[in-house]
């Protein structure tokens, strides 16, 4: 029998639920957030591109019993990600830059460690290997992947 291992980041896309949706939400409806000073670095994946990659180790004999890491291959702080989510809602965002040890110890005295980690740590992936062995590239870019999130999202929001 052969496997295959793929490690997504945070997905996105299509019906996302969770953080992602919250954070959404709180730009859609205007809110300031105190996320507008994070410098850390993060990598997503789009859905579109976890189904093309899936496919490909389908597909590809090289796939064969392998560790795969995925991403949209771009990499942006939570700022960054909150800023390009708010062009792709065509809404403003309201960020006061709050530095990210201040919002880590307010975290912790209110009991969300656990969040303040999610929104004020970096984890990135190298997916070299991924690209490399599989000859294989993300077919839809990270603003190409908000743009869709965003469009299903308002169409939600509107229903």
């Amino acid at each position: 029998m052969e496997i295959v291992i793929i490690r997504p980041v945070l997905v996105y896309g299509l019906g996302v639920k969770g953080n992602f949706n919250i954070m959404m939400n709180w730009l859609y409806k205007g809110i300031p957030l105190p996320l507008g000073a994070i410098h850390n670095q993060r990598s997503l994946v789009a859905l579109d591109n976890l189904l093309d990659l899936i496919v490909t180790c389908v597909q590809h004999p090289a796939a064969a019993n392998q560790v795969f890491l995925v991403s949209d291959g771009e990499d942006l702080s939570t700022t960054q990600l909150l800023q390009q989510m708010a062009v792709a809602l065509s809404k403003p965002a309201r960020l006061i830059p709050v530095p990210a040890s201040i919002l880590e110890r307010a975290a912790k005295l209110l009991g969300r460690s656990a969040m303040a980690q999610r929104l004020c740590a970096s984890l990135r992936v190298d997916m070299t290997k991924t690209c490399t062995t599989l000859n294989w590239r993300p077919p839809v870019s990270l603003s190409q992947g908000l743009k869709q999130t965003a469009d299903e999202f308002l169409r939600t929001q509107r229903s």
